[in-house]
């Protein structure tokens, strides 16, 4: 330290406990900014784990019914009156589930292309530019 500043904190003894109080409260700050970012990339890990376990967990469910389900069923007759039982159920239930799934797909595209009609004009846009959305056309009603 040159004389002149040995000077000044010989004069102001508050000073160097103003500088110490400084450098403390910018040690603070980064500790505070890398105990975030270190809780976020925590959190991210919990809930990739949680997610990886829950996938497992149904994964082996629906695996140890539906072997479990063929398994018993192979070992019925062919003609056993269960077993057609079993095989056409499982049928009629698979071709639901694609038909149900199939259904939510559709709506999903519906509801996109219902957002895509919508006119949603830009602030920078003037909106005398704006065109309008072209009317649906309704389907003629039922007559009985």
């Amino acid at each position: 330290m040159s004389t002149e500043q040995e000077a000044t904190l010989q004069s102001d003894p508050l000073a160097g406990l103003g500088e110490a109080i400084e450098s403390a409260a910018g040690s603070l700050n980064h500790a505070a900014a890398n105990a975030s970012a270190s809780a976020k990339v925590a959190a991210r890990k919990v809930k990739a784990t949680a997610h990886s376990g829950a996938y497992h967990a149904a994964y082996g469910l629906a695996f140890g019914a539906v072997f479990s389900a063929v398994f018993l069923v192979e070992l019925l007759p062919e003609n056993n009156v269960f077993r057609r039982g079993f095989e056409d159920g499982a049928e009629e239930g698979f071709d639901a589930a694609i038909a149900k799934s199939a259904a939510r797909r559709a709506k999903k595209r519906e509801l996109i292309e219902a957002e895509e009609e919508l006119d949603l004009d830009d602030e920078a846009e003037a909106p005398a530019a704006a065109e309008p959305a072209a009317p649906k056309k309704k389907a003629p009603a039922r007559r009985k």
